[in-house]
């Protein structure tokens, strides 16, 4: 299976290349950059450890080279700033954005390929490529709360001393402010994390204020995120390339579950080969819903000032 990465001369595209490489995901990667000298040199370095990981061709190339290919990676953009929010660079970043779309349309990508939208602010961008490439909506995810919740999960282990693998916690809504922590499922080892000792209501709180600030402050001590969000990207190629029907909180157009419609945003969403195959309407506490519908209600006004759609 081919895939490539649009951006992967920079941090979080190389990164998500060397992901797909330690888990053998694709057959082969191709990585566009407007840097093509950074695409050529992580293809090449990557290239060099293959004999070290799976069997699997790493190329730097051109939009006309990702015509056949299953799935395309979006990870460019320009970089948020620590002070900024992801909403904040909705103006600088669609330019670029519908640039990168018109090039994929001029490229002729195969009807069933799948685009993965990474860049920020992700929600946005996802309905801007709904919306203006007309291509199925269900072959366009974004990468949403995924890392929001692998992030509050990290940080739920760490408060209760126990291992992450052990917590499952999921974020929904807005890959940025308004996202809504989903306490009523959350679960250390297999227990209500809500009853766990030491996470009372206080403590809740301030691990949602630490989620909501992670990305500022991975940016204000090294730049910006890199290897999580890597992880996070594979777990969606995987899903797809395997075809392993995996539920996870993703960004794509809603189309009613929990009274949304139209919007962009995570909810829990079953994917495999097809791309998107459902979005899972369960049962939350009415806070959550309404925080949900909330979240819906700031990315509906605030896709409503972007002049390029």
């Amino acid at each position: 299976m081919k895939t490539g990465i649009i951006g992967g001369g920079g941090r979080v595209g190389s990164c998500a290349a060397f992901a797909l490489q330690c888990g053998g995901t694709v057959d082969e990667v191709v990585l566009l950059d407007t840097n093509a000298d950074a695409a050529a040199g992580e293809a090449m370095d990557l290239g060099h450890g293959a004999p070290a990981a799976a069997d699997q061709r790493f190329r730097a190339g051109t939009y006309d080279d990702l015509a056949d290919a299953a799935i395309v990676v979006i990870t460019a953009g320009v970089r948020r700033q620590a002070d900024e929010s992801r909403l904040d660079l909705i103006h600088r970043n669609v330019k670029l954005f519908v640039e990168i779309l018109d090039a994929l349309r001029a490229a002729r990508l195969r009807d069933d390929a799948i685009l993965l939208v990474v860049s920020n602010p992700v929600d946005i961008l996802t309905r801007l490529a709904v919306e203006r490439t007309g291509r199925c909506p269900d072959r366009i995810i974004g990468l949403g709360t995924l890392l929001d919740s692998m992030r509050f999960s990290a940080m739920i282990a760490e408060e209760a001393r126990v291992a992450p693998a052990d917590v499952r916690a999921t974020i929904l809504g807005e890959h940025g402010d308004s996202m809504v922590p989903i306490w009523s499922s959350a679960t250390i080892g297999g227990l209500p994390a809500i009853h766990w000792p030491g996470l009372n209501p206080a403590v809740q709180a301030r691990l949602l204020e630490r989620t909501r600030a992670a990305g500022a402050e991975v940016i204000r001590l090294k730049g910006g995120a890199g290897w999580a969000v890597a992880l996070a990207i594979r777990q969606i190629v995987e899903a797809i390339a395997h075809n392993r029907r995996r539920v996870l909180p993703v960004s794509s157009r809603q189309n009613g579950a929990f009274g949304i419609r139209r919007t962009c945003l995570s909810v829990p969403t079953v994917i495999d080969c097809r791309g998107v195959v459902a979005r899972v309407e369960v049962e939350l506490w009415p806070k959550e819903r309404a925080a949900l519908q909330s979240s819906a209600s700031t990315l509906d006004e605030t896709y409503a000032k972007v002049s390029a759609v």
